[in-house]
């Protein structure tokens, strides 16, 4: 049944609709996947027996009437999210054990709706990183690799086992969550879609925090209908979540209707910094004459405060990382480490130094500093005040134009370990997609091209806040246009 692999999100639905296959078959083709695909270390925990009892509760959905649009698709979850009865670790040792007894609002919804658990997938630990080498469970392995190498590529990060598991084709969509890039970029790296929501469209609680005024979920899928049908079901109002907003959802899925004739795109002059990598900007300006050929009109714009995102979001978001992480102590949940003498504070220590691992502790490191007495208005303050320059600057921008087009990251997929030694080049690859992060804007990665050794490469779509459906319609007319539809050879093929 390896074909019904092949198959996107819509397209499953409609054939379980047609009755052609059922959840059962569908979701045991992709539980089989899973086996080889081991080595990719996609999954911290595989749920395959809880899949096939959801499975076959779908096809009784099914069978019963009209049911939602997710109704029998087998996803992936990122092991950020709380679920019921089901181990979740942020990719810490310090949660390692961790089984909640409460499912974090966006799952609950997917459930809701009748979609089937395969696994929870890794990712860098508590969502901090680039490139998901940092997790506890070791790295995932991107199923792509350049042409003619055998080298091992890293899937961007921190969702990159939810990307890497659509990449593969070990699921057809998976929940991710995005604190300054971790949908679209590990999405760009994998050729999938990436969508990032306005924060606050979709329910924090239930999810394992970072920063908490920058964290969003957001689904990774094949293609951008399959997105929208995902945030259709994840997104709602949720009172238990004090940055919910409540608002309509909209029918996603219904915006795409392929004409953007009118549109206004703007072209920001900042994204293009120095060293931009010629393949980058090639594919930038193809993006521009594909959205023009379709009626919409370039808009060169500015945004001056870019420059600074990067530093500003290395000081928020760390600083929330440290008052976040300090619930991990050791005494109300989570790891401890064994056989600690002495004073309660050697405890501690003992126990977060083991507990966390290289770039968290680097990070909490950070945070403390920057919160600390001497260095609060120098540092964090002043980040806050900047936060609001580029907010500002989006949102001037906007009163001119309807969406805004940027690269997705500065590079194609790199090397397992090529940046794991030098932080500061690992921060870079978000330098694209942090300033929307920063302004809560919602944002999509679309595969748009190939690097010179046959990498994906994505482009992003920025819109304004709570507007998903033009991001949604404009990336759905650059998708057709690009016309992408290159897919890794089978890593196990390829590695013999």
């Amino acid at each position: 049944m390896s074909d019904l692999r092949d198959l996107k999100i819509a397209e499953a639905r409609d054939g379980l609709r047609r009755g052609e296959y059922t959840s059962r078959e569908l979701t045991a083709a992709h539980i089989e996947a899973m086996a080889p695909a081991r080595e990719l270390n996609i999954f911290i925990t595989e749920t395959a027996d809880q899949a096939l009892v959801m499975a076959e509760a779908a096809d009784k959905r099914l069978k019963a009437g009209p049911a939602p649009s997710l109704t029998g698709i087998p996803l992936a979850i990122k092991d950020l999210f709380c679920t019921k009865g089901v181990r979740t670790t942020a990719g810490s040792r310090m949660l390692d054990e961790f089984v909640p007894t409460y499912e974090s609002t966006v799952s609950a919804n997917l459930w809701a709706d009748g979609a089937v658990m395969l696994g929870k997938t890794n990712m860098d630990e508590f969502a901090m990183g680039s490139s998901n080498e940092n997790s506890y469970f070791g790295p995932v392995l991107n199923p792509w690799r350049a042409a003619g190498s055998k080298d091992n590529l890293v899937p961007g990060g921190s969702s990159g086992g939810s990307a890497a598991a659509v990449a593969a084709k070990v699921a057809m969509g998976a929940l991710g969550s995005d604190t300054g890039g971790s949908i679209r970029q590990p999405a760009a790296f994998t050729g999938t879609v990436g969508l990032k929501p306005t924060y606050g469209r979709c329910s924090r609680w239930g999810m394992v925090a970072f920063a908490s005024s920058l964290d969003q979920a957001g689904p990774i899928t094949r293609d951008v209908r399959d997105a929208a049908i995902m945030l259709t079901s994840m997104a709602s109002y949720d009172a238990q979540d004090s940055t919910s907003i409540e608002r309509p959802v909209p029918d996603y899925e219904a915006a795409l209707s392929g004409d953007i004739r009118g549109l206004k795109v703007g072209i920001p002059e900042e994204y293009r910094i120095d060293g931009m990598p010629p393949e980058i900007e090639a594919l930038w300006l193809e993006g521009e004459a594909w959205l023009k050929d379709a009626g919409a009109e370039m808009v060169p714009i500015s945004l001056p405060h870019t420059s600074y995102a990067l530093p500003t979001y290395y000081i928020v978001a760390p600083a929330e990382a440290s008052s976040n992480l300090a619930r991990y102590d050791g005494v109300r949940y989570g790891f401890r480490k064994p056989g600690t003498g002495g004073s309660l504070s050697d405890m501690y220590e003992a126990t977060r130094g083991e507990g966390f691992g290289a770039e968290v502790q680097r990070r909490i490191l950070i945070g403390t500093y920057v919160l600390s007495a001497g260095y609060y208005d120098a540092y964090y303050l002043k980040a806050q005040k900047v936060r609001t320059c580029i907010a500002e600057d989006f949102r001037q921008a906007f009163e001119s134009v309807d969406v805004i087009l940027t690269p997705t990251a500065p590079s194609a997929a790199f090397a397992l370990g090529a940046k794991s030694a030098d932080p500061i080049a690992m921060y870079l690859n978000d330098v694209f997609t942090v300033p929307a992060s920063l302004a809560g804007l919602p944002g999509i990665s679309v595969p748009a091209g190939r690097s010179a050794e046959g990498l994906p490469l994505g482009l992003q779509i920025i819109g304004r806040a709570f507007d998903e459906e033009s991001v949604i319609r404009s990336a759905g007319v650059l998708e057709a246009a690009a016309g992408f539809d290159a897919r890794p050879e089978n890593w196990w093929d390829s590695a013999k």
